[in-house]
């Protein structure tokens, strides 16, 4: 889940990606400089504190000007500066929400105790899509402990359909008599 200076920074690179009708291209700018900034050998640079801010910036810029996008330097530059490297996930996580909220679309998570195979998850999204009357989203995450069944998180709502809660609630029930 993002944090509060992730949801600000998405809010107002969004706002940004509208008023210029870049949408994409502001995704496509997070996700660049995700990929470069989080880079292990550049992480040890650009997240260390002991290196003023502008040699971090400068470095940034370093590692960014081959992609010839001003807007993804000073992204870079203004991210580096403000110490938000690790809010990136979040950001993009944040910024996606506000593009689909946007576009009239929804994100669901499905979480399973086993994978979900590409052709079980496009019938899945197909069906969610059909049963709201909008383009569904779906994100899957596999969590073994659920035993089995499927967990399905639209926006707020949660259906929870596992094993383990039905277990759960059976234990309950026989506690109770």
């Amino acid at each position: 889940m993002a944090g509060a200076g992730a949801k600000r920074y998405a809010r107002a690179i969004f706002e940004l990606g509208t008023e210029q009708d870049q949408l994409e291209e502001w995704g496509r700018r997070l996700h660049a400089v995700r990929e470069v900034l989080t880079h292990p050998d550049a992480r040890q640079v650009l997240a260390n504190p002991s290196i003023s801010v502008q040699r971090r910036q400068e470095a940034a810029t370093a590692l960014l000007e081959r992609s010839g996008d001003p807007a993804a330097l000073n992204l870079a530059k203004l991210v580096v500066g403000a110490s938000r490297i690790d809010d990136l996930d979040g950001i993009i996580e944040e910024y996606q929400l506000l593009v689909d909220e946007h576009a009239g679309r929804v994100r669901a998570i499905a979480t399973t105790a086993v994978p979900l195979d590409r052709e079980d998850a496009d019938k899945l999204e197909a069906s969610l899509s059909r049963r709201l009357d909008r383009q569904v989203r779906l994100d899957t995450r596999v969590e073994p402990a659920i035993i089995g069944g499927l967990v399905l998180r639209i926006g707020d709502q949660v259906i929870d359909a596992s094993v383990a809660t039905r277990l759960q609630q059976l234990r309950r029930r026989l506690a109770g008599v």
